[in-house]
């Protein structure tokens, strides 16, 4: 590579509007994120036309903030890489127009990126991807084991049949009366509980099967809540939140290695939001340095939405010539696809 490749990454999703800068897909030059938490916290989630209303004031900022960050022209971009899907469809298309709007107006490359992809690739930023590799993504809306036999080349081997890991963990957390977003706060009651923590029930589905199955999971806490609030008994949080976690780890960290042993990888990676979650950060680490397979995990700011792993994944994209055009719309639904 003659000159250093810089790609502008955007990324509007959900509820962060995001921009960054990433020099040859692996080096962050800067890294803006505008959270929308706080305006969402009220209503115990995110509200799509509130999210959408947010990214329209802050979407412009966030890029003329990552070029004074890195000190950069758009003259000194090679491309434009924004997330094309899966998310709320309003919100996506405030970050693809803007993206469009740059694109055309600089005359830069456009490069459409699908989320998960973007996950995926926020590992690239910490070390490079060895293959055939395999990732376990888990996020609020998608709980997945994906396997990578080159880069762009994406085989979904296991995911989940109802509600993802993060969904269960908002659920949850929602009876447990703690704040919006649930996963923090489940994790931080159940690494600081000094009670013993709650049976609850591990779903391994068939014999053999990568997919995963929190909602039954998710109904057993329900329902041990139910119970033991008509029965008169104390409610212990941390008991519980400690119970659900060991739930969901154990059968997060026991699929990843059967899958990784299966497919003889020579690298596992985590990804998604829920891959902040220090007690599965723990168990994946312990147990792959233990079997002597390498494992990378984000740091705590590339694992929850941002726009650096847009950036990082459209890199890889743009090298190969995978190329968007202005029809470029939202996907809400985008499958992840493989880069030919």
């Amino acid at each position: 590579m003659s000159k250093d490749q810089l790609i502008l990454g955007i990324e509007t999703s959900c509820d962060e509007t995001a921009a960054s800068i990433v020099r040859n897909g692996t080096e962050i030059i800067s890294n803006v994120v505008s959270s929308q938490i706080e305006s969402h916290k009220r209503f115990g989630g995110v509200v799509p036309e509130i999210a959408s209303r947010h990214h329209v004031e802050q979407v412009t900022l966030v890029i003329e903030e990552a070029l004074k960050q890195a000190n950069l022209q758009p003259a000194d971009l090679d491309a434009v890489a924004v997330t094309e899907g899966p998310g709320l469809v309003g919100a996506l298309l405030i970050g693809i127009n803007a993206a469009k709007a740059f694109a055309f107006a600089n005359e830069l490359p456009l490069v459409g990126v699908h989320h998960i992809a973007g996950h995926i690739y926020a590992n690239q930023l910490v070390e490079p991807m060895q293959f055939p590799l395999l990732a376990l993504v888990v996020s609020g809306g998608h709980t997945e084991i994906v396997l990578m036999r080159e880069h762009g080349s994406f085989e979904l081997i296991g995911e989940t049949r109802d509600d993802a890991a993060g969904e269960a963990y908002d659920k949850v957390a929602r009876v447990l009366k703690l704040p919006y977003p649930g996963g923090p706060h489940i994790d931080k009651l159940a690494q600081e509980s000094k009670e013993e923590a709650i049976a609850f029930p591990r779903v391994w589905l068939e014999e053999g099967s990568y997919d995963f199955s929190f909602s039954g999971l998710k109904s057993s806490v329900i329902n041990y809540m139910h119970n033991a609030e008509q029965r008169g008994e104390d409610i212990k949080p941390g008991a519980v939140a400690a119970g659900f976690q060991a739930s969901v780890v154990e059968v997060l960290t026991a699929k990843t290695v059967r899958a990784a042993k299966e497919f003889n990888v020579k690298h596992v990676i985590a990804a998604g939001g829920v891959s902040a979650n220090k007690g599965l950060r723990a168990s994946l680490e312990t147990t792959f340095e233990n079997e002597g397979i390498p494992f990378t995990v984000p740091p705590l700011f590339l694992c929850t939405d941002n726009a650096a792993m847009i950036a990082a994944a459209g890199s890889v994209m743009f090298e190969k010539g995978i190329l968007s055009t202005m029809a470029m719309n939202g996907k809400p639904g985008m499958p992840l696809f493989n880069w030919k």
